[in-house]
């Protein structure tokens, strides 16, 4: 059940009229209720999943409430190396068993002897990058003690697969979500309103923006080899809308889903793109991932403390784990090291917590420095997403060879020109709502009312005009 899909136009519906009109008296219904929905909103993928996921979920809450109760210190580390021995395992084995074995067999022929080797058919659970996540920094938490275990498992159940984001984030923390599971919550008409609007963006982020731009990402990387190299650079651009569009307009929905049911979920993207530094873009992308691998990988190893070596041997090793969190291919962990490496410069020089506050804040356009970084920032970002979109490095390497060795203007008969003038669209209003938690939230807020509406229904429109009739996958789903 896809977050654009006719499914779920009905699911969230029904959830949200028995939540709020018939169980909005009891919190424990309720709580049980989006609990149940959760994991049916999860069945639609595969019911079989549903037993690794309830497994896990079990696995540390008992794990969390072990380590909180244990009287030595030994104990505790106990439970906490079984439980992340354990979801480990299991994202190892589902994500990462075919890759280890197939880049085993590959070093073993290189250096001249033969291998034998199978693999096997896996199938990979939707989502379980990121739950597993949502129970690892729960039990973290309490191993640190900065949280008390809970002692309801279906508050706790909740908190690891409520369904706006369970199979593609944001990655919540216990400190943050848990409150609002356990104490009741009160019907918020705003806050509701604000829900909707924030879906709206989202699914024309998705439909209009993502799945449109992958149409042409498709065709042009699938045949790369006989692309000019101002198509192949075209490519580029589009895909890194593509995936800004894809994965922001599922959060936006998560979201927006959310507020819906009274919860407020933790903002994944800040307008990355109008970035003045790749500092500042990781700030701003994947915020939920970002701070989940400060807090409990980048920091453990010292974070900023010591010398600058340690800080670029630190800030290596979380780029390239988070490009292997990503997916079992070399692509990913090059991506991830190719910004690492762009972002070396602002560790050298200790630039990486300048721009703090958005771009050009209080002023209608940037100046041309701010200006000039953005577009920078941006190709630069351009740049590591053909790793990222490559099947494989050889396809990466080869397109970004044609793309720099076969300087021609870009076909444009392949694209849909209309395209263009949507991106526009996206940019400009986003670039107006930079300084607000999404770009509509308060567009035309002072404006007449039949204004306001004009402009929600003109995206209505341009959703039934633009979607695709075979609307793609989130990307993320894959991870």
């Amino acid at each position: 059940m896809f977050f654009n899909s006719f499914e779920y136009a009905i699911f969230l519906p029904i959830i949200f009229i028995i939540y709020w009109f018939i169980l909005n008296k009891n919190l424990k219904l309720q709580n049980l209720f989006l609990l149940i929905s959760s994991y049916f909103f999860y069945s639609c993928w595969d019911w079989k999943f549903l037993f690794l996921l309830a497994f896990s979920t079990i696995l540390d809450y008992i794990s969390g409430l072990k380590i909180y109760n244990s009287n030595t210190q030994i104990k505790k580390k106990i439970w906490l190396i079984i439980s992340v021995s354990i979801n480990l395992g299991f994202l190892g084995f589902f994500k990462y068993y075919n890759f280890f074995i197939e880049s085993f067999a590959d070093l073993i022929q290189k250096l001249g002897f033969t291998a034998h080797y199978s693999t096997l058919n896996i199938i990979l659970p939707v989502g379980i990058s990121f739950y597993t996540f949502h129970g690892l920094s729960y039990v973290f938490d309490i191993y640190n003690k900065k949280i008390k275990p809970s002692h309801n498992w279906i508050e706790y159940a909740l908190f690891v697969s409520f369904f706006p984001l369970l199979v593609a984030g944001p990655i919540e923390r216990a400190t943050h979500l848990l409150p609002q599971i356990e104490k009741p919550r009160k019907f918020n008409y705003e806050l509701a309103v604000s829900g909707l609007k924030q879906i709206l963006w989202g699914l024309f982020k998705k439909i209009v923006i993502a799945d449109n731009c992958a149409k042409a990402v498709n065709l042009i990387f699938n045949s790369y080899e006989s692309q000019s190299g101002g198509t192949l650079f075209l490519g580029a651009i589009l895909f890194s809308f593509q995936i800004y569009g894809d994965f922001s307009g599922y959060s936006d929905i998560a979201l927006g889903s959310g507020k819906l049911l009274g919860i407020k979920l933790i903002k994944n993207f800040n307008y990355p793109y109008f970035s003045r530094s790749i500092a500042e873009f990781w700030r701003r992308w994947h915020i939920s991932l970002s701070s989940w691998f400060k807090d409990y990988l980048y920091i453990p190893l010292g974070g900023s403390k010591g010398g600058t070596i340690k800080r670029i041997r630190n800030t290596f090793i979380i780029f390239l784990v988070s490009g292997f969190w990503h997916g079992a291919n070399w692509t990913f962990i090059l991506w991830g090291g190719l910004n690492a490496l762009f972002i070396l410069p602002s560790i050298i020089f200790k630039t990486n917590r300048n721009n703090m506050d958005i771009v050009a804040k209080g002023k209608i356009l940037p100046n041309f420095k701010e200006f000039f970084q953005i577009v920078y920032t941006f190709l630069l970002a351009s740049f590591a997403w053909i790793f990222f979109r490559s099947e494989s490095l050889s396809q990466a390497f080869s397109y970004i060879n044609k793309m720099f060795n076969s300087i021609h203007l870009p076909d444009l008969s392949i694209f849909n020109l209309s395209l263009f003038p949507l991106l526009l669209l996206l940019i400009l209003v986003e670039w107006k709502g930079r300084e607000n938690n999404y770009a509509i939230e308060k567009l035309f807020y002072k404006s007449k009312t039949c204004i306001r509406w004009s402009f929600y229904y003109i995206l209505i429109i341009l959703m039934l005009v633009f979607g695709q009739k075979n609307s793609q996958e989130f990307i993320y789903f894959q991870f």
